[in-house]
């Protein structure tokens, strides 16, 4: 796999992104009902800092030995987190168990709301990427895609078109923000970003947030897809396309990439610039956003993306 100059460095800790709640800070009855579904009691937490969310993330030991992967979030003090986390359960119990993603097996919804994960013995990806990992993640996500088109019966999915049209709403700031790029080029690159329905249409459940963070290699190699939040049904490429954002950054040459994968080798190239310009106009209006104190990072993150967006599709379009 070929390699081309990286934009710039990565500029946040991938491991340790996230400010979470600590296990001795959840509510002692909610400790002794977590403790009760492991079986044991929890001799060690460790927290999982990667990702942007501030719920409670951690991989649980108990005093048997055994392994449990806890997720949790208060439906009060934490309402946001605790409805995406209500959604990841819904949706993790309806994928079908050729899916390459941890199982849900249990969760509770009172007034917090826990997730009880299978745990894996597994790693995020290494970054800057690689061709062994990115090469796992695009095999997953073509497994994915076969496993979850159509998407499971019974659950209800909002569409590609109506989900992504929020995207377009920060266009008009950017304009005024960004008088750094040029202003034909970004007026050519709104053009794109509305026309976004004309290609992220599908009948395949689509992740949406596949990322170094939401994705681990187990010790065979295999990728698992994980944190299974706001589906879509859309596009059976999209999120092998969203995949190549990170590596595409750190040097990899990825219409190469692109070339050689079957759910986007065939795709209208048109589609791949239309859908950039939609990640540029939502990357470029977020990272201007507060910083908040529970995810310091994203911001960077945001900015990050965005300008690797930007590069790779001013490359496509010719844009000097």
């Amino acid at each position: 796999m070929a390699r081309t100059p990286s934009i710039a460095p990565y500029p946040v800790p991938h491991d340790n992104t996230a400010r979470r709640l600590e296990w001795p800070f959840l509510p002692p009855n909610l400790r002794s009902y977590i403790e009760r579904k492991c079986g044991s009691p929890v001799a060690t937490a460790i927290s999982q800092t990667s990702g942007f969310t501030p719920g409670f993330a951690s991989v649980l030991v108990c005093e048997d030995g055994s392994h449990h992967f806890v997720k949790a979030a208060s439906t009060k003090a934490q309402r946001v987190f605790a409805d995406s986390y209500r959604e990841e359960a819904r949706k993790l119990a309806a994928l079908p168990p050729d899916v390459p993603a941890p199982r849900l097996l249990w969760h509770l919804d009172d007034d917090w709301v826990v997730l009880g994960i299978e745990h894996v013995a597994a790693r995020p990806p290494h970054r800057p990427w690689g061709a062994d990992d990115l090469d796992a993640v695009l095999d997953a996500l073509e497994q994915v895609a076969d496993a979850l088109t159509p998407p499971p019966a019974g659950l209800d999915l909002d569409t590609a078109e109506a989900d992504f049209a929020p995207l377009l709403e920060g266009w008009t700031s950017l304009r005024e923000s960004r008088a750094d790029l040029d202003p034909a080029h970004l007026a050519e690159a709104e053009a794109l970003a509305r026309r976004y329905a004309e290609v992220v249409g599908g009948d395949t459940l689509v992740h949406t947030d596949v990322r170094s963070d939401n994705v681990l290699i187990d010790a065979d190699g295999r990728a698992l897809v994980c944190d299974w939040n706001w589906p879509v049904r859309g596009a059976a490429w999209f999120d092998s396309f969203a995949a190549l954002i990170g590596p595409r950054g750190e040097g990899i040459d990825v219409d190469a990439v692109i070339a050689g994968r079957r759910l986007l080798r065939d795709v209208d190239p048109e589609a791949f610039d239309i859908n950039l310009a939609l990640y540029v106009g939502y990357f470029f209006t977020q990272c201007e956003l507060p910083v908040p104190p529970t995810s310091p990072h994203i911001r960077d993150h945001q900015r990050w993306q965005g300008e690797v967006c930007w590069d790779w599709l001013a490359e496509r379009r010719g844009w000097s």
